[in-house]
C-alpha cells in the first residue's frame, strides 16, 4: 500500500507540476512576475526565495501551484485609481510609495493572459505525446485496447478480434485461475489443446469442458510478439460463478500496429488523439444506454476519481513482469494527461478553461467582464466540481466494495 500511494503521488504530482510549469514559463517569457512556484498544497514545510520567485515545498503532495502577481481569486485582478489595494499589503511591491502594476498579470493584454492560461493544457497534451511515443515505441510499435464500440482508430493498422464466435482470443485470464498460472501475455491467440488444432472459440471450448479435472496441454500466441508458447493446466471441475473452468474470457479487443515510418513518427500523437475520441464515443453510448434505461449506473462504473486511480495503480503494480509493469504506469499517465488537458480547456468555471471563456469574451467585446461576475461564476463552478467530485469517490469506494 505505501508503494503504491508513493507511485500514486509521483503520478498526480508529475501531471500537475508539468502543467503548472506551463503557467509559470510563459508568464516568465512575458516577464509577469511569479511570487511563487509551490510543490504540494499548504500549509508550507519550507520555501527557497531564487531571485522573485519563492519556491515552496507544502505539506500535502498532490500537484502544486502557481501565484502570479496582481491575479486575484478570479483569475483576473482590478485597478483602482491606478492602484491595486488587495496587494498593498504585500512586500517588496510599493516603490518610492506608489504600487508598481507593469509586471502585474491582471495589467496584460489580453491575449497575453490567454497564452498564460492555455499553457498548463498544452504542456499536459505535450507530456501525453511524449509519454505514449515511449508507451508504443517499448511496446514494439504495437499496443491493445479493449473495443467497446466499433471505433476506427487514425494513422494506424488496425486488427479487431472476439467480434464474432471464431476468434478463440483470449484477452481477459481471472487471477488465481488455472490459467492464471500460464503466465499468458494478453491477447493470446489459442492454437490447440493436447495437440489438436483449435479452430473457433466453441471448439475451444468444448475441448476444455471435456477435460474438466484432467490435465491438458494448450499452444498459444501472444498477439502483440507473435510468440509461441504452451503450458499444462487442469480445468476445474467445480469453478466459482463466472469464472468458467479455466478462468478465461474472450472480450473483443483491437490490436493497433503502428508500421510506418510516419506512423511511429506520429504515434504519441495519433494515440493521444484516437484515446481521447475513443472515450467520447464509449461515453456516448454509455450515457444513451442510461437515458434509456433510466439507470445511471453504467456511466458512474465508467467514471474514477483519485480514489478510483489509486485503485488503478495498485492494480497495475500487481504485475510481476516489470516491464509490463511500468509500460502500464506510463499508459495510465499518459491516459490521465491527455485527460487533465481537455477537461481542464472545457469552459467550465474555476478551471482554467473558464477562464479562458472570460478573456474569450474580453476580447470579443473589447471590455473586462465585471470582476464580481467572474468571481461568483468561479465560486459557483467550484461548489459544483467538488460535488461531483464527492459522488465520483462515492462510486469509486463503492466498486472497491
Amino acid at each position: 500500500m505505501l508503494i503504491t500511494l508513493l507511485v500514486f503521488i509521483l503520478v498526480l504530482s508529475v501531471l500537475v507540476l508539468i502543467h503548472e510549469l506551463g503557467h509559470f514559463l510563459v508568464a516568465k517569457i512575458f516577464k509577469i512576475k511569479v511570487e511563487e512556484f509551490g510543490f504540494g498544497f499548504p500549509p508550507k514545510v519550507f520555501g527557497i526565495r531564487r531571485g522573485e520567485t519563492l519556491y515552496t515545498l507544502n505539506l500535502f503532495p498532490f500537484g502544486g501551484f502557481v501565484k502570479l502577481y496582481g491575479e486575484d481569486e478570479a483569475g483576473g485582478g482590478r485597478i483602482t485609481n491606478g492602484k491595486l489595494p488587495v496587494l498593498a499589503d504585500s512586500p517588496g511591491k510599493i516603490e518610492n510609495g506608489k504600487l508598481d502594476v507593469s509586471r502585474a498579470y491582471f495589467a496584460r493584454p489580453a491575449w497575453q493572459r490567454f497564452m498564460v492560461v492555455l499553457a498548463g493544457v498544452v504542456m499536459n497534451t505535450l507530456l501525453a505525446f511524449i509519454i505514449f511515443y515511449i508507451f508504443i515505441s517499448f511496446s514494439s510499435f504495437k499496443t491493445i485496447l479493449p473495443l467497446l464500440s466499433d471505433h476506427k482508430f487514425s494513422n494506424v493498422n488496425q486488427t479487431n478480434y472476439n467480434i464474432n464466435q471464431q476468434d478463440a482470443v483470449v484477452s481477459v485470464v481471472v487471477p488465481n485461475s488455472p490459467a492464471g498460472s500460464l503466465q499468458m501475455k494478453l491477447p493470446a491467440q489459442m492454437l490447440s489443446v493436447n495437440d489438436e488444432k483449435i479452430d473457433s472459440r466453441e471448439e475451444f471450448v468444448k475441448i476444455i469442458n471435456e477435460n474438466k479435472g484432467k490435465e491438458v496441454v494448450i499452444a498459444w500466441k501472444e498477439l502483440q510478439s507473435g510468440e509461441v508458447n504452451s503450458a499444462k493446466a487442469i480445468p476445474r471441475k467445480n469453478p466459482p460463478k463466472n469464472e468458467g473452468s479455466l478462468g478465461v474470457a474472450f472480450f473483443p479487443v483491437a490490436l493497433l500496429r503502428y508500421d510506418t515510418v510516419s506512423q511511429k513518427a506520429l504515434s504519441g500523437i495519433s494515440y493521444s488523439y484516437d484515446l481521447l475520441t475513443y472515450t467520447f464515443d464509449v461515453m456516448g453510448k454509455l450515457i444513451a444506454s442510461s437515458i434509456k434505461s433510466g439507470d445511471a449506473r453504467p456511466v458512474g462504473e465508467s467514471v474514477s476519481g483519485p480514489i478510483g486511480v489509486y485503485s488503478i495503480v495498485g492494480e497495475v503494480l500487481k504485475i510481476k513482469d516489470l516491464k509490463e509493469k511500468t509500460l502500464g504506469i506510463l499508459n495510465l499517465a499518459g491516459a490521465l494527461s491527455v485527460s487533465l488537458a481537455f477537461f481542464n480547456v472545457l469552459p467550465i468555471p474555476a478551471l482554467d478553461g473558464g477562464r479562458l471563456f472570460f478573456i474569450i469574451i474580453e476580447l470579443v467585446i473589447r471590455r473586462r467582464v465585471n470582476a464580481r461576475i467572474e468571481s461568483m461564476a468561479h465560486a459557483i463552478g467550484l461548489a459544483v466540481l467538488m460535488g461531483l467530485l464527492v459522488l465520483i469517490t462515492v462510486f469509486d469506494i463503492s466498486k472497491l466494495f
